[in-house]
């Protein structure tokens, strides 16, 4: 099979009216965010108790699919796998995109986001959320260098070095993400040393998922189709992250049950607590993690076109699934300060809390969602981020064959 040669992206009649949607929707989340800062609190689902709603479990999704997104640079310029190096300009745009997308979401969604600049400049290095004051930034920097020195060819000598920083340093991103849950010790769902490689695993598995959408998108638009070999490395490697996350998340529960404090609440997460349960076994373990494997794995299913694709999509939503319930399912369980005793008084210790997204909330997760969208299609309009296959040196390299 031919690989068929890409100099720039093409001309699309629907690149113009795909902008306008994006826009228009990364604009509503927008309003949606200045509605809630302006008419307080109470019109969204949150209250005292779970007051990371909706937006959270977005924009932390971005975030961490925004490290792991990286991946597939990484795999071709610091570990020298072929394959992978014409998809490496592709992956650090939507690092940057994915990131800048989910650290809007978060900010707009706590409010009196011009108060970014006072945490910018006043860093409290003794918080995890004041380390993120230094990790997403630099970030930004590591990959925006990266990608120069992969798109410049004055500079691509420069890109082993640029690609190993950046290959650290979201790592080391990730870990703070994961770590911001891992280092509270007023949720039962947090506190647990676990998290931050499991964050990592999680980032591995998402962003590839979404890198594997963008080029199945692009290639598309653009009449060419991916090598056959090619497409089962990158789905065999898909599945290997789905599997690892889905390991980490047994650990996880497992860890939690050894702990006779935290029994009651694993039984709430995973059996007795109304939409957690549900979401968790339908929502992560069968349509986020079996069907997917099943989908990449078995001959009859994977062999079948858009099957990659479609597991692809299953896997974001089973990760929005288990961030849901990681994430609101913890703050929803209440503290159990006293083991064995009963807590009640006035401010509702002790109680289950309840939480349901109101619509600005819906609309402002979605506006994160239309940012990313957004970028990318300008970033692959303006500059050539299509990956560029060279059939010949692949196949010297060994990783097509007749």
């Amino acid at each position: 099979m031919m690989i068929q040669q890409q100099t720039q992206t093409p001309d699309n009649p629907a690149f113009y009216p795909a902008l306008a949607i994006g826009g228009l929707i990364s604009a509503i989340g927008v309003a949606a965010a200045f509605y809630m800062e302006h008419m307080g609190h109470h019109v969204s689902g949150m209250n005292n108790q779970v007051f990371w709603g909706l937006p959270h479990v977005f924009g932390i999704f971005l975030i961490v699919a925004a490290s792991g997104v990286l991946n597939v640079a990484s795999i071709g310029s610091v570990f020298g796998k072929k394959a992978y190096k014409p998809r490496a300009p592709l992956s650090g745009l939507l690092a940057i995109v994915l990131l800048a997308a989910g650290l809007a979401i978060i900010m707009l969604d706590l409010g009196r986001a011009d108060r970014v600049l006072i945490a910018a400049t006043h860093v409290n290095l003794t918080s995890v959320f004041g380390w993120n004051m230094i990790l997403y930034p630099v970030f930004f920097g590591l990959v925006g260098l990266y990608v120069w020195t992969l798109m410049d060819r004055s500079m691509n000598r420069y890109s082993k070095a640029a690609g190993v920083s950046a290959f650290i340093w979201r790592l080391v991103m990730t870990t703070g993400t994961g770590s911001i849950f891992g280092f509270i010790i007023a949720r039962q769902a947090y506190q647990s040393a676990i998290l931050a490689p499991m964050f990592i695993i999680m980032s591995f598995a998402w962003g590839l998922a979404i890198f594997l959408i963008v080029q199945e998108t692009m290639y598309s638009r653009a009449n060419m189709e991916l090598h056959p070999q090619l497409r089962a490395r990158m789905k065999n490697l898909l599945g290997v992250f789905v599997a690892a996350v889905f390991y980490f998340v047994v650990v996880y529960h497992l860890t939690n049950v050894y702990y006779a404090k935290q029994t009651e609440f694993v039984h709430f997460i995973l059996v007795s607590g109304g939409i957690f349960p549900l979401l968790f076994w339908g929502g992560f373990v069968l349509m986020g993690t079996i069907v997917p494997l099943l989908l990449l794995y078995v001959p009859s299913f994977s062999e079948t076109k858009g099957s990659v694709t479609a597991a692809s999509f299953l896997v974001i939503a089973g990760g929005l699934f288990l961030l849901f319930v990681f994430i609101i399912g913890g703050q929803a369980y209440p503290l159990d300060m006293f083991p064995g005793m009963q807590v009640s008084s006035s401010f509702f210790d002790g109680k289950i809390d309840s939480y349901t997204p109101s619509l600005p909330e819906i609309l402002l997760s979605l506006g994160g969602v239309g940012i990313a969208f957004t970028g990318t299609l300008l970033g692959v309009r303006v500059l050539r981020f299509m990956p560029q296959d060279d059939a010949a040196k692949l196949k010297s390299a060994g990783y097509l064959h007749d």
